[in-house]
């Protein structure tokens, strides 16, 4: 009998399904953590890049929410808000899945802006 150890991923485990509810741990619920008074410990084997990619795609959306409610009011399912979010704002897969995982609240777009700022910081030097 042969045995193949590396076998391909469903399509259900893709890129986007991975590192977009790690991500948003990070970021959303550090305020809660910090409130608490417990330690933030930052989410490892995270591109930076795609960080920023993700954080400056949302904030891009926030800016047009009204637009964003439209979409996903129209959207019969899951698939159906990421395609037209996608087209709709010109988002890659990742930021429109992730827009979808975030609640559009004005203290989320700061959390989000604070840790764009620092890691745009981290990447200058």
């Amino acid at each position: 009998m042969t045995m193949t150890y590396a076998q391909p991923m469903p399509t259900r485990y893709t890129r986007a399904r991975l590192t977009v509810p790690a991500l948003w741990r990070q970021v959303i619920r550090a305020g809660e953590t910090a409130a608490k008074g417990e330690k933030i410990v930052p989410e490892p084997d995270r591109s930076a890049y795609t960080q920023l990619e993700i954080y400056d795609g949302v904030l891009a959306a926030f800016e047009r929410r009204d637009e964003v409610a439209a979409v996903l009011g129209a959207a019969g399912d899951r698939e159906t808000a990421v395609r037209r979010l996608r087209q709709e704002l010109a988002l890659t897969h990742l930021q429109a899945t992730a827009l979808l995982d975030l609640p559009l609240t004005t203290e989320c777009r700061d959390r989000i802006a604070h840790r764009a700022a620092e890691l745009r910081t981290a990447l200058e030097r």
